[in-house]
C-alpha cells in the first residue's frame, strides 16, 4: 500500500440519485446516507440511466457534509489526498457511458501512478499519472470534495466565483434531466457568466441548444473548444449537429478529431461517423468504423443490423 493511499469503506450498493462515489466518501466520513432519501428522489427520473451526481452531493450536504466543485491539476488532486480527502473526479466513460465519476484513493509518487477506489476488496485501481491526466483533462479536470463543513471551509479556494460556475452545471444537468430545459439554459448562462471559461458550462449549453436542433450550439461548442482544446464532448457534439443538418464533410472531420482525443472513450460515435462516410461514399472508411462501433460497443442492440451492413459493404467493395 502507497503512504499516499486512503482506505475507503466497501460500498455496493448505489441508485441514480446516490452514486456509489459519493455514498462510498460520505462513509469514509462516518456518514451512511440514506437510500430511501435517494430511492424518493429518483421517482423524478424515471427513465434516466446512470446517476446524477448532484443529486448525491445535494444529500450529502443534507445531511451535514459539505462539498467543493473544483477545476483542478494533478499537483492539487495530490495535496487533496495527503490532506486525507478522497476527491472525485470525473472521467470519460467507455462502450455506451459518456461519463463516469471516480473515486481517487492515492497515488504512488515512485510508480507516477493514480490509485482509483474500487469497491471489490480484492481489486486496485491503478493508471499511469500521464493516462489520467490526459483522460481527466477532456472534461475539464472536475474535481468532487465531499467532507465534514469545517474540513471543507479550511481549505483555500482562489475563485469562489468559478467553483459556482462549476457547480451551476451540475445542476443545469438535473434540470434537463426534469426537462425543465428553459431553466436548464439560464443556469447555465448564469454559470458563463461567472466564468466565461468554463469549458463545461460551453459544452453543456451546446448540448441543450443541439437537443432543440437550434445552431445556435455550434457558438457553445467552439467556444468550449476555445477553453479546453481536448473536450470530446464538444467535437463529438458539433460532428452531431452536422450530421442531423446533413453537413456530411464537417461531420466527418469534428468525429474524426473527437475520436483523434479518445479513440477508446464512446463507441457509438463510429456508428455516426460509419454514416457519415456512407453518405459520402466513402464505404471502405465507413466499414471500418461499424467493425469498430461493435467493437467498442459490445452490447449494441443493432448489432445484426451493423453485421449485415458491413457483409454489404465487403461485398461492394471487393472482398
Amino acid at each position: 500500500m502507497s503512504e499516499h493511499e486512503l482506505l475507503l469503506p466497501i460500498v455496493d450498493e448505489e441508485n441514480t440519485c446516490l452514486p456509489l462515489a459519493v455514498s462510498a466518501v460520505s462513509k469514509y466520513w462516518d456518514v451512511s446516507l440514506p437510500f430511501s432519501e435517494a430511492r424518493e428522489i429518483a421517482k423524478k427520473y424515471p427513465n434516466v440511466r446512470g446517476s446524477i451526481l448532484i443529486e448525491g452531493i445535494e444529500i450529502a450536504e443534507r445531511h451535514g457534509l459539505g462539498s467543493l466543485i473544483l477545476h483542478s491539476s494533478l499537483s492539487e488532486l495530490k495535496k487533496i489526498i495527503d490532506m486525507g480527502i478522497p476527491p472525485i473526479v470525473i472521467l470519460p466513460g467507455l462502450y455506451e457511458t459518456v461519463q463516469h465519476a471516480s473515486v481517487i484513493s492515492g497515488y504512488d509518487q515512485k510508480e507516477k501512478s493514480i490509485i482509483h477506489y474500487m469497491p471489490q476488496p480484492d481489486q486496485i485501481g491503478v493508471i499511469p499519472e500521464q493516462q489520467f491526466d490526459k483522460l481527466w483533462e477532456e472534461d475539464g479536470r472536475l474535481m468532487i470534495l465531499i467532507a465534514p463543513t469545517d474540513i471543507i471551509s479550511s481549505i483555500k479556494v482562489e475563485n469562489k466565483t468559478r467553483e459556482k460556475s462549476n457547480r451551476l452545471c451540475f445542476v443545469s444537468e438535473k434540470l434537463n434531466l426534469q426537462n425543465r430545459h428553459d431553466d436548464a439554459i439560464k443556469t447555465l448562462i448564469d454559470a458563463i457568466s461567472l466564468d466565461e471559461t468554463n469549458s463545461t458550462a460551453s459544452c453543456l449549453l451546446g448540448g441543450i441548444y443541439n437537443e432543440k436542433n437550434s445552431q445556435e450550439c455550434i457558438k457553445y461548442y467552439e467556444q468550449s473548444i476555445k477553453h479546453n482544446k481536448l473536450c470530446y464532448l464538444a467535437y463529438r457534439g458539433l460532428g452531431n449537429y452536422y450530421l442531423k443538418t446533413k453537413q456530411y464533410e464537417k461531420a466527418d472531420k469534428y468525429y474524426t478529431q473527437a475520436i483523434s482525443i479518445n479513440p477508446n472513450r464512446f463507441g457509438p460515435i463510429y456508428k455516426n461517423r460509419g454514416i457519415v462516410r456512407l453518405e459520402q461514399n466513402i464505404k471502405k472508411k465507413a466499414k471500418e468504423d461499424f467493425e469498430n462501433y461493435l467493437k467498442y460497443t459490445p452490447n449494441a442492440k443493432d448489432q445484426s443490423n451493423i453485421k449485415q451492413a458491413i457483409q454489404e459493404l465487403d461485398a461492394e467493395c471487393g472482398n
